[in-house]
């Protein structure tokens, strides 16, 4: 299992992915802001499309994080040989619209920053073996 973390500050606040290769899998945790927080799940995997789950907010809504985390997925979607899964929440108290315009850059570079340490450190490991359908457990 590797761990990796990537960090971009822009506009008074910091974006931070945390990316954990599990396996052929990844779990990428996308935090930042004044209060970090989990608002979204969102998975997919070579054979599954996108899906997400959107947490309620203290207010009644729901978070919106999903926006970031789709960005990371969309660049590395081709990268991936097994499932991935980012949680993200990202809260910046009085967030002012020059913040918000932000984020969207900082995901994006997020991304590339990922992208390029998957290249670097690509999956090795072999493929788990299976019994057979005639086959049980000795």
């Amino acid at each position: 299992m590797s761990n990796v973390t990537f960090s971009v500050s822009k506009s008074g606040y910091t974006m931070t992915v945390l990316v954990q290769q599990i396996g052929p899998d990844l779990l990428l945790t996308i935090i930042g802001g004044d209060h970090p927080h989990i608002g979204t799940v969102t998975t997919f995997s070579a054979t599954t499309p996108l899906t997400t789950v959107r947490f309620p907010s203290h207010d009644g809504r729901v978070h919106k994080d999903d926006v970031l985390a789709q960005t990371l997925a969309q660049q590395l979607k081709a990268q991936v040989s097994g499932s991935c899964t980012i949680t993200a929440g990202v809260h910046v108290d009085q967030i002012s619209q020059q913040q918000i315009k932000a984020a969207a850059g900082m995901a994006q570079n997020l991304g590339q920053q990922v992208s390029a340490w998957l290249v670097r450190h690509p999956v090795t490991k072999a493929a788990p073996q299976y019994y057979s359908d005639q086959e049980q457990p000795r």
